[in-house]
């Protein structure tokens, strides 16, 4: 009987001590989103640019990694259409913005994550856009099947400094934020 105590005992402990494995989600590129919003003196343009693959690594319903690669090919303006869509397109993708031909992908890779709420965390990340990397901060909110996160981007950090009121003082009402918005929706 005290045997059978101790071995009860043993297995109970040795359950109690195993750890939760790591369970990687991969998004579906083709249902997920990233949608853009850049804005400048005058107005404003949105768009869009797709996912070429990504996952977010869970153990239980804790985050505890993720990486995304972004095809910047598929940049786009979703605001305007014909001839001035296809000019902003031609001119984000050009070397002056995002330089598409030199760097045709953008990486995000998650460093350091920290839970906030039930399903809410604290992300802070490294961003490669034009082979430069730089860290970026954002919450992400998770559910069974899916995740969202919104945060900005500073441009000029990637060397992206055309139209930038930081760096040209005479541009007046043509200048354009340095920041730009990213709305993001993962679909696993």
């Amino acid at each position: 009987m005290k045997n059978l105590k101790s071995i009860a005992l043993a297995l109970v402990v040795a359950l109690a001590t195993v750890s939760v494995s790591a369970q990687t989600k991969k998004i579906d590129a083709t249902k997920s989103s990233i949608n853009w919003l850049g804005k400048k003196v005058t107005g404003q343009h949105n768009g869009t640019v797709n996912f070429k693959e990504g996952a977010l690594v869970f153990k239980g319903k804790k985050v505890v990694g993720g990486n995304f690669t972004v095809d910047m090919n598929s940049l786009t303006a979703t605001d305007l259409q014909g001839e001035y869509q296809g000019k902003l397109n031609g001119h984000l993708k050009a070397d002056d913005f995002f330089g598409t031909d030199k760097f045709p992908t953008a990486k995000l890779v998650f460093k350091k994550i920290a839970t906030k709420a039930a399903n809410v965390f604290a992300v802070t990340a490294d961003l490669t856009i034009k082979g430069i990397t730089k860290p970026v901060t954002f919450d992400l909110t998770t559910t069974a099947n899916s995740a969202t996160a919104k945060f900005n981007v500073d441009r000029t950090k990637y060397d992206i400094k055309y139209g930038s009121g930081s760096f040209f003082s005479n541009i007046g009402d043509k200048a354009i934020n340095d920041e730009f918005e990213l709305d993001v929706t993962l679909k696993f």
